[in-house]
């Protein structure tokens, strides 16, 4: 059995790894670590865990506790991963870190976007960027993995065969993407409060927000991206815009999305438009794409669950993938419904 520790378990992205390394054959969470609930069972701090892991208390991070583990899920705010990674490698374990601080490949593009100069530069390029189905061979081989974030997971599913089909001018992407209130974290916030979110819908970010970087980075063009809160739990779904081309069918890009991920695990291409309830405490992605003759535009959804594909689950594919696990353990591409 695979040894893991979870930095960051308190949060509601080390909850949703918990669930699902609870039913994984290959993997145990061992080690529980989550300074702002350190001495609490997990059962407290995680009502929806039981049995013998409810019982695990979380502890404070330290490097010593990681003694005999085989394999790191951080899962901490952006910043933090770069004050651990490198000790973290220095034992052996296998790191798949979910902040974003490896994930740019370029320390500039982190300073421009993340408004602070990168504290460890020199361990850039031994991160690969964690998507699997656009980066499985890296990583198979890898040590350490930045897994990809929830918005760009949705988009750069959505987007990326298009563009390698040449279908879409690669200068003319917009992107308006709704997500559940769980993306912002388990931290209380005026902004995400009940009070808030219910029977509202609302932008933010705009113009520069920091996971334009990222889209831009692994789909190779430039976005507009505007982000949305919506008032539900979890999901995103990802409406995306961009200039054709050339002429084509109305299903030509649906088509390509279809030989893109025909043997894929966790993408299904839809006829219909997705929903994030297809796709809710799992780890698939639903995708779909059409031409619109009278605009000369392409339209292309994607729909994940923000913990699972964009968040837990993508960690653990990435982590079978860099075990030679099956990629699929302890994953469903099933969601929950209704």
């Amino acid at each position: 059995m695979i040894r893991s520790a979870i930095l960051g378990a308190s949060g509601y992205v080390g909850g949703e790894l918990l669930r699902l390394l609870a039913r994984h054959p290959g993997i145990e969470a061992a080690r529980l670590f989550g300074d702002s609930k350190a001495g609490q069972r997990l059962g407290v701090v995680h009502p929806h865990i039981g049995g013998p892991t409810g019982a695990i208390e979380v502890e404070r991070f330290s490097l010593e506790a990681l003694d005999g583990i085989d394999l790191v899920f951080a899962a901490l705010p952006h910043g933090e991963s770069q004050k651990w990674a490198e000790a973290i490698l220095a034992t052996g374990a296998k790191l798949v870190d979910l902040g974003a601080d490896f994930r740019l490949h370029d320390q500039q593009d982190y300073a421009t976007w993340y408004g602070e100069a990168h504290a460890a530069p020199h361990l850039l390029d031994r991160f690969v960027y964690g998507i699997p189905e656009l980066h499985r061979d890296a990583i198979c081989s890898a040590q350490a993995v930045a897994a990809a974030g929830c918005y760009p997971t949705a988009t750069i599913l959505a987007l990326k065969p298009l563009i390698d089909a040449g279908l879409v001018e690669s200068n003319s992407l917009i992107v308006d993407a709704a997500s559940g209130v769980s993306g912002a974290g388990r931290a209380v916030k005026e902004g995400t409060a009940f009070n808030t979110v219910d029977g509202s819908f609302a932008a933010y970010g705009l113009l520069n927000h920091r996971h334009t970087a990222e889209m831009e980075q692994a789909l190779g063009a430039t976005v507009l991206f505007t982000p949305h809160l919506a008032p539900m739990t979890r999901g995103i779904l990802a409406t995306c815009y961009a200039t054709a081309a050339r002429e084509m069918t109305a299903d030509e890009p649906l088509e390509a999305l279809r030989a893109a991920y025909a043997d894929e695990p966790f993408v299904r291409v839809s006829d219909a438009p997705p929903a994030t309830k297809w796709v809710t405490g799992s780890n698939g992605a639903v995708v779909s794409a059409r031409y619109d003759a009278r605009t000369k535009r392409v339209l292309a959804l994607g729909a994940i669950d923000n913990l699972g594909k964009g968040a837990a689950g993508q960690m653990i594919q990435c982590a079978n993938l860099m075990f030679g696990l099956d990629e699929a353990a302890g994953l469903s591409a099933e969601g929950v419904f209704p």
